[in-house]
């Protein structure tokens, strides 16, 4: 009897291993699932969350321009601290009115090569941190810009 028992046992320890290795199998297909989900909402999270700071940015900007009769020089000088976007890049702000000479290359630019401004560029440098003036750079495509003059905030991608 003793035998039989011992069997019993083992097999029972072998089943259980096998339930083990089934649980862990289900846990990482799960995981598998979510963890992409959880990154691509959490960076949709921070899209939302800087498009929506282009608003204040833009309202601190406009308050500096109806206060001095001109656009700030700097993103600094309208706004103590300067802001940083969702991923801790500074945004990025260009007086349009005031560039000249190699300043000029830094100008925002659509697909035609044609500034996609008049006044002020604003633009955040996205999740990737690098960003160049034409939005069909690869560098460019996931930057959060501000474009037409403000008719559109959002991914330069979608522009």
């Amino acid at each position: 009897m003793q035998l039989g028992t011992d069997f019993q046992r083992q097999c029972r320890l072998a089943w259980t291993l096998i339930e083990m290795m089934i649980g862990i199998a289900i846990v990482g297909l799960l995981a598998a699932i979510a963890v992409p989900q959880y990154t691509g909402y959490h960076e949709k999270a921070r899209r939302t969350e800087t498009i929506a700071a282009f608003r204040a940015i833009e309202g601190r900007i406009e308050s500096y321009r109806s206060e001095f009769g001109e656009l700030p020089e700097t993103l600094a000088a309208a706004i103590k601290p300067p802001p940083v976007d969702a991923w801790g890049n500074p945004y990025e702000y260009l007086n349009l009115g005031t560039v000249s000479g190699p300043d000029m290359s830094k100008i925002r630019k659509d697909k035609n090569l044609h500034p996609i401004n008049s006044d002020y560029d604003l633009y955040s440098k996205g999740p990737d941190g690098q960003s160049v003036a034409p939005l069909t750079a690869m560098a460019s495509r996931d930057d959060i810009i501000r474009a037409n003059d403000g008719a559109f905030i959002g991914v330069a991608v979608d522009y």
